[in-house]
């Protein structure tokens, strides 16, 4: 299919089989086919969210060397960034989640490594919400759950989680693949709210592999799709594959745009960064402690962005920052 096809029938709220996804993905990236690509996503996006981006702020409730293998996480075990656990007060735990709230963050995310005490995660959980005003988005980003687990984190004051089938999973995690399916699928029947995100990309990764992904993220109809590419942890083995560049990510944020049904209007991107924007993503995060593409025990001092920073990106890339709670949330989706 030529590209003015393509864009036909994105301007005429087409939907794409894999074929044309992988078609889209292959353009070259700085060639005049993708940018008009980035431009028609671009428009998409704007489109669904009257030009307004959301922030989601995240912190992590502890920092520890973790026994589940993802190779490009800076917290696995095996990659031995660091060698002892730490763990937020609660009292710390929620001058973070109140501080997010009052820089104007759309959604506030508490996030673990994978062995964190599920019941310290509720006791925590429910302490930081009774804090938060009633409003606020809150959002778990936690390992796979049983049933009765995520209808917990719903009755803890939870609005949804993020959880994403990675790329690989099962070969550079030691994760399984059906499981992360199922949890999403508990999720959902608990009455989360799932958001997800195509990651961590890295040049090895074909445009097949991207193109089922985009897909599979799509089917169920997430709070917001979108890409991330992989953040290389020095002196890791998987470093060694390199890291894929800021417009190769944008080229791949448009085409998840344009491939995941208009009922979803959220398309993340991550790390924050104007390009993206313009290719149509329309969330980023701001990042406070623990992060597992960091080497710092605090990534405000590394990697992380602010809400205000994230807000400054966008403007420079014409968008505005929506106010008040995360609309991408919203039972069901509008």
């Amino acid at each position: 299919m030529l590209l003015e096809e393509l864009l036909c029938k994105s301007r005429d709220g087409g939907t794409f089989p894999r074929e044309e996804l992988i078609a889209m993905l292959n353009f070259p990236c700085a060639g005049e086919e993708s940018f008009r690509i980035m431009a028609e996503a671009g428009r998409v996006a704007r489109e669904l969210t009257g030009e307004r981006g959301e922030v989601h702020a995240q912190f992590a409730l502890n920092l520890a060397p973790c026994p589940c293998y993802c190779a490009f996480c800076s917290f696995a075990v095996k990659n031995g960034i660091f060698q002892e656990e730490s763990r937020l007060s609660p009292e710390t735990a929620v001058a973070n989640a109140c501080q997010f709230e009052q820089d104007g963050a759309n959604a506030i995310y508490v996030m673990t490594t994978a062995q964190y005490p599920f019941e310290l995660f509720l006791d925590m959980s429910q302490e930081i919400r009774r804090h938060l005003q009633p409003e606020t988005v809150l959002i778990a980003n936690v390992g796979d759950q049983s049933p009765e687990h995520c209808r917990q984190l719903r009755e803890a004051g939870y609005n949804g989680v993020y959880h994403a089938l990675r790329l690989r999973e099962g070969v550079d995690t030691s994760l399984s693949p059906s499981a992360r399916k199922i949890s999403i699928r508990n999720f959902q029947e608990a009455g989360l709210v799932v958001g997800t995100c195509v990651e961590p990309i890295g040049p090895e990764h074909s445009h097949e592999e991207l193109a089922d992904a985009i897909l599979f993220n799509g089917s169920f109809n997430p709070a917001f799709s979108g890409a991330a590419r992989r953040i290389a942890i020095p002196g890791t083995e998987i470093a060694a594959r390199g890291m894929i560049s800021e417009l190769r990510m944008a080229q791949i944020v448009a085409v998840t745009r344009l491939g995941t049904p208009r009922s979803v209007r959220g398309n993340c991107t991550h790390e924050p960064c104007t390009l993206g924007a313009i290719a149509g993503a329309n969330l980023f995060w701001a990042e406070v402690g623990a992060n597992p593409r960091d080497v710092k025990e605090k990534t405000e001092e590394g990697r992380g962005e602010s809400v205000a920073s994230c807000a400054r990106l966008y403007a420079e890339a014409g968008w505005q920052v929506t106010e008040g709670a995360s609309r991408y949330f919203r039972k069901p989706a509008q």
